[in-house]
């Protein structure tokens, strides 16, 4: 089936807030974006029908993200000590739906927050993975440790800022790489769902790390990228509004 390309147009549309009122807010924050190469041809099997692999320039990139989870409550409730300040590691690949929408197509997200993870699983119908996690250190060299249930290992990531703040420019890699706005999960019977977050563009710089880890890519049953990663980048924090999910049209 034919299906349209993303286009400079699409990529700045998904800034827009939609329409409707969020169902939660939450804050991002400590962010490290780590981004390997990969071969189009080891991703593609991974996406569903009516999912096609958004590549830039002809390439197709894998990327690592740990975070701090800060805040999360429903829209018009407050923030609770002890549930709404956690932690997240997600693996992800960038896809775009028939329309041309872009997006995140997640292959895990590990948590040490349970109830976060069960909610996740179930609202969102996204791939949260129970985890032992912990960080410390400050702004400038934040120390990050994961540990998915069930795996022996664990990721370590040390990491900071390094250099100057920005906005990433349309046509960059760093915009294709950063500015993502919807995230597509699939439900019952293969049905998919598309979810809209909402938020300022990213304020992001080069990041230093001294310490990364491949191995939550090994947990999702992936070979681990060779060497180091390609691009590494530093968010300090963003503010965001989290959308309900919207079944796409079923693919023909």
């Amino acid at each position: 089936m034919n299906h349209t390309q993303p286009t400079t147009y699409h990529r700045l549309a998904a800034r827009d807030r939609p329409a409707g009122l969020p169902v939660m807010k939450q804050r991002w924050s400590r962010l490290l974006f780590l981004h390997w190469r990969v071969d189009p041809d080891l991703l593609r099997p991974l996406l569903p029908a009516g999912l096609h692999l958004d590549l830039h320039e002809g390439e197709a990139w894998l990327g690592v993200v740990p975070f701090l989870m800060e805040r999360v409550r429903p829209v018009l409730m407050p923030a609770v000590p002890g549930l709404s300040w956690f932690l997240e590691l997600n693996v992800r690949i960038y896809c775009h739906d028939d329309s041309g929408q872009p997006g995140v197509w997640f292959l895990s997200l590990d948590c040490n927050q349970p109830v976060a993870v069960e909610l996740a699983r179930n609202l969102f119908l996204l791939p949260y993975e129970h985890a032992r996690m912990r960080y410390g250190g400050d702004l400038n060299a934040t120390r990050y440790h994961c540990l998915r249930d069930g795996e022996l290992d664990e990721a370590v990531y040390e990491y900071g800022p390094a250099g100057e703040i920005r906005e990433a420019h349309p046509g960059t890699l760093e915009f294709f790489l950063l500015e993502r706005y919807i995230l597509f999960s699939r439900g019952r019977n293969d049905r998919l769902y598309s979810g809209k977050v909402h938020h300022p563009p990213y304020r992001w710089g080069p990041a230093k790390c001294d310490q990364w880890s491949t191995l939550p890519v090994k947990w999702d049953g992936l070979p681990e990228p060779h060497g180091p990663p390609e691009s590494m980048l530093w968010v300090d924090h963003v503010d965001v509004h989290i959308f309900p999910l919207r079944r796409l049209p079923p693919t023909l």
